[in-house]
């Protein structure tokens, strides 16, 4: 005998129900007790990770990452002011890549923020904002290559190229 045609909806909801509860208890009891001390354990990690200025040795260990020369070896950030907060938030969701390769000034870091929250799903970064566009600001600001000094003509000697 089938279910009747207007239980079927009802029966379909209850199995994903019950689906659901069973794959997150599983998820607990494998990974659950790891997590929740994770992040219980949280600002214990960052306070051991915390960015301590003054060294005046160029390798400092970081919890098990390492800094060479002001680098942070892990992710290509420098390690400055700051670095912990704009590593946390902007590795959330891409590469440390994408810091390291772009340069711009304070507004521009800002507007690229602004066009992540609006296209890409960025959070609203609260207190956090004005110390990441500081240390980008101050880390990953436009570097002047400007252009070569002119030619002087006249202190140039020109000679005829002879082709034979």
């Amino acid at each position: 005998m089938s279910p009747r045609p207007d239980l079927l909806p009802a029966l379909l909801g209850l199995f994903n129900f019950v689906l659901v509860v069973i794959t997150a208890t599983l998820l607990y009891l494998l990974f659950g007790p790891n997590l929740i001390d994770t992040y219980r354990n949280q600002p214990v990690a960052m306070e051991q990770n915390a960015y301590r200025p003054g060294s005046d040795d160029n390798t400092t260990e970081v919890g098990q990452d390492k800094v060479v020369d002001g680098i942070h070896l892990q992710t290509g950030l420098i390690y400055a002011e700051g670095f912990n907060i704009v590593r946390g938030t902007c590795t959330a969701c891409h590469s440390a890549k994408l810091v390291t390769q772009n340069r711009a000034t304070r507004e521009g870091w800002m507007e690229m923020i602004r066009w992540m929250q609006a296209k890409q799903g960025l959070w609203d970064l609260g207190d956090n904002e004005p110390i990441i566009l500081s240390y980008l600001a101050a880390n990953y600001a436009p570097q002047e290559t400007g252009r070569r000094s002119n030619l002087q003509v006249d202190e140039i000697e020109w000679y005829i190229l002879e082709m034979n």
